[in-house]
């Protein structure tokens, strides 16, 4: 019985010995899987808009079948050339920003605009129905689009009076993925350099109201969008120089494009 015990025992230890994989036995493996890149897993963006500068801040953006009028000033009939406006935003109550009368001119009657409450304050009760107000970090979705309301403001002390922080707005617009930023009148600002993911950055920079060539192109080089448009850079009594700021951000960033748009076709600048 005893013998009998030891020999299953011993036959059950043979068995597992066995069973257990050799030395030279390789182990079976899964087929590898080909890494992902990080640009497989981004979902893709919606198409950028057609940019047309109209003069210092006003621009024109065609997006997708949505028009829009950025800081809409001058003469109205600068506009016939334009599609109908879906979407005005104004940044501040600064002439160059905000003109009553242009928006008068227009024809706005179905668009929606989006101000600040210092604008909204500026503007007679016929436009209440249109008008979206933001403040600063405020959110408002139109035509699909995200837009959000961005703090622009001085930060030298011997400018904080042009722009105090709080009444006007810089706006992120988003759609379908694809971010644009307009500055509006600020300086260097935290809250710009804490940007992220710009796919378009609309910068200003001219004295003494906003900043320094070398102040903007610090802040762009701090949220890296993938296209930098310096706009809104002509100051009293000098013009800013967008060529310097474009080689400053060229040589801290070689993979931010500079595009250069005629801001001011009429001037020789």
């Amino acid at each position: 019985m005893k013998f009998k015990v030891t020999h299953r025992i011993s036959l059950i230890a043979l068995l597992s010995i066995l069973t257990l994989p050799g030395c030279k036995e390789k182990k079976e493996q899964s087929p590898k899987e080909d890494p992902i890149t990080a640009s497989e897993q981004e979902t893709p963006k919606g198409p950028a808009p057609e940019i047309t500068p109209v003069s210092h801040a006003s621009a024109v953006l065609a997006w997708e079948g949505t028009t829009i009028y950025v800081d809409p000033v001058g003469n109205a009939d600068t506009y016939a050339a334009y599609p109908r406006p879906d979407l005005i935003l104004i940044t501040d109550i600064h002439g160059d920003h905000f003109s009553l009368e242009t928006l008068e001119g227009l024809p706005t009657e179905d668009a929606k605009i989006i101000v600040p409450q210092a604008v909204a304050d500026k503007m007679p009760e016929a436009f209440a129905p249109q008008v979206d107000v933001l403040n600063n970090g405020d959110q408002k979705e139109r035509y699909g689009i995200l837009v959000e309301a961005i703090p622009m403001y001085n930060l030298r002390e011997e400018a904080k009076g042009f722009h105090e922080k709080g009444r006007g707005n810089g706006y992120v617009l988003e759609r379908e993925g694809r971010r644009i930023y307009f500055s509006g009148d600020t300086e260097d600002i935290p809250e710009m350099r804490a940007l992220e993911s710009i796919d378009m950055a609309f910068v200003c920079m001219n004295l003494p109201y906003t900043m320094t060539v070398e102040s903007a192109a610090a802040a762009v080089l701090d949220f890296a969008p993938a296209e930098i448009y310096p706009y809104h850079y002509r100051g009293r009594p000098d013009v800013s120089d967008v060529g310097e700021f474009a080689r400053l951000v060229s040589e801290g960033n070689p993979e931010i494009r500079v595009v250069q748009l005629d801001w001011y076709p009429e001037a020789p600048y």
